[in-house]
């Protein structure tokens, strides 16, 4: 009797037995009710002091039968409240094993079997929970990753601090002490502006306008030319025509921090191409170190850097493609990356065309 846990057998068996007992209530009716008439009928003859009698005796069965009827309409109620009861306890039951997860159980899992709605609604609990428990892992790992960024700077600080109040310092001490404490709070303010925009970006898009990302990228190449120069890279692009439904200052956002990274972990006589077609939308190539194929997920992690030349800070905070992953999946997109050959990376991002 296992197929009885299910609700759908159990509406089945329900409504059989609706079906069964709304065909034999009318023959019921008609056999309370039936003799009754004849009953009267026999009243009707006249004969002294029996006509009276014998109306109130059938009245007082009417009165009986009616209150009988009415009995079993109550008790079929009762019944029905009491069947349907009996056939969602499965989704009750249910309903009481997931409503105390939280925060403290994020592991709990269901886990039931079979192929019935049931079984599909509690695998569907359980894979919720996979995302659920995988988003709230992941951050509580980018607030610790977060709290670390920001206590490194914040102890280099004081220590430069502690070192200026400790003895009177020199002139050129006194510059390089400034420099350096210039240097770290720009780097806190790089830091926390990257946390803004990851936090603008992952609200989702507050409009939905038709945007030239060709356009968009055009003016941020030019932007970056002279960054590009100073560093020793050849900065080119692309660009065809090519509308995208967005929000024109999260597009800027996303170009610029390709072009950003492309540059920065670059090598001297390197070159930064940008391409922006159809299908990709959106293609940003570098030179530069080698990177493992197997270490390219990680990079679009918060604070995530490869170890050796991409370990340097180089001036950012390690939030540039995690803000432009956030921003392709706030547009409906999904952006990839892979090695561009023996160095360097390809960074490619695919947006849905305008309908």
């Amino acid at each position: 009797m296992r197929w009885l846990s299910a609700p759908r057998w159990r509406i089945v068996l329900l409504c059989t037995a609706a079906l069964f007992v709304g065909y034999h209530l009318p023959l019921l009716i008609k056999w309370a009710f039936g003799w009754l008439w004849p009953l009267r009928g026999i009243c009707d003859v006249e004969v002294t002091g029996v006509q009276p009698v014998c109306r109130q005796l059938a009245d007082n069965f009417y009165v009986v039968g009616t209150g009988l009827m009415v009995g079993v309409v109550l008790l079929v109620l009762l019944v029905a409240a009491f069947a349907a009861r009996w056939a969602l306890r499965p989704v009750r039951v249910l309903t009481e094993s997931i409503s105390h997860v939280g925060p403290q159980n994020l592991g709990y899992r269901v886990r039931a079997t079979g192929r019935d709605e049931l079984g599909q609604l509690s695998g569907a609990i359980d894979q919720m929970m996979e995302r659920i428990a995988a988003g709230y892992e992941g951050q509580r790992r980018f607030a610790a990753n977060a709290s670390h960024e920001l206590r490194t700077p914040l102890a280099v600080q004081r220590t430069l601090i502690e070192v200026g109040m400790a003895q009177p310092l020199t002139n050129d001490q006194v510059e390089l002490l400034t420099a350096q404490l210039l240097q770290t709070n720009e780097r806190n303010e790089r830091l926390i502006e990257g946390l803004l925009a990851l936090s603008e970006s992952d609200q989702g898009l507050r409009a939905r306008n038709p945007e030239r990302l060709d356009e968009i990228a055009a003016e941020v190449i030019a932007a970056y030319q002279e960054r590009a120069r100073v560093a020793e890279v050849t900065l080119t692009g692309q660009l065809v025509p090519r509308v995208v439904v967005g929000e024109r200052v999260l597009l800027e956002r996303l170009v610029t921090n390709l072009v950003e990274n492309a540059i920065k972990y670059n090598r001297p006589g390197g070159t930064v191409h940008v391409t922006v077609a159809a299908a990709p939308a959106l293609t940003v190539v570098n030179t530069g170190p080698p990177v493992p194929a197997e270490a390219v997920a990680g990079l679009f992690e918060p604070f995530r850097r490869l170890s050796g030349d991409r370990l340097a800070h180089g001036g950012g905070a390690g939030l540039g493609l995690t803000i432009a992953r956030s921003i392709t999946q706030a547009h409906d997109g999904v952006i990839s990356a892979v090695p561009a050959g023996p160095e360097g990376l390809r960074v490619e991002v695919r947006l849905p065309n305008p309908t």
